[in-house]
């Protein structure tokens, strides 16, 4: 079992339901925890073998910014679902910060664990 780390992912999204929130694009910071299975790639240097995680990146964007939220449950939810449907994916953890949300913090999140096998 190997983890691939994706911090820091800084995307902009329709995600509140107040009604300042409604209609305008927000930063949410993404970070994501990846366990998979490993094909070798550590000892074959091997890049076919790899997970893409350039692939999955770009498809957590794709998911994100084309969509609207109400909550950040539901952003993570959805990313987590998207990564465990790669079918190397044992098991990730993904936490979606929102900046600013609240008066005087630096940010608020939200994070969750999916496990295939608890599905």
């Amino acid at each position: 079992m190997a983890t691939i780390f994706i911090k820091d992912l800084l995307l902009r999204t329709e995600v509140g339901f107040n009604p300042h929130e409604l209609g305008k694009k927000q930063d949410l910071l993404l970070n994501i925890s990846i366990q998979f299975q490993t094909r070798g790639e550590e000892k074959n240097d091997n890049p076919e073998d790899a997970l893409n995680y350039r692939d999955i990146c770009k498809r957590i964007i794709d998911l994100v910014e084309n969509r609207k939220f109400n909550l950040l449950e539901k952003v993570a939810d959805e990313v987590a679902h998207l990564i465990l449907d790669i079918s190397r994916v044992e098991e990730v953890s993904v936490e979606v910060d929102k900046p600013h949300a609240l008066r005087f913090a630096k940010s608020v999140s939200f994070s969750l664990t999916k496990n295939k096998s608890k599905l």
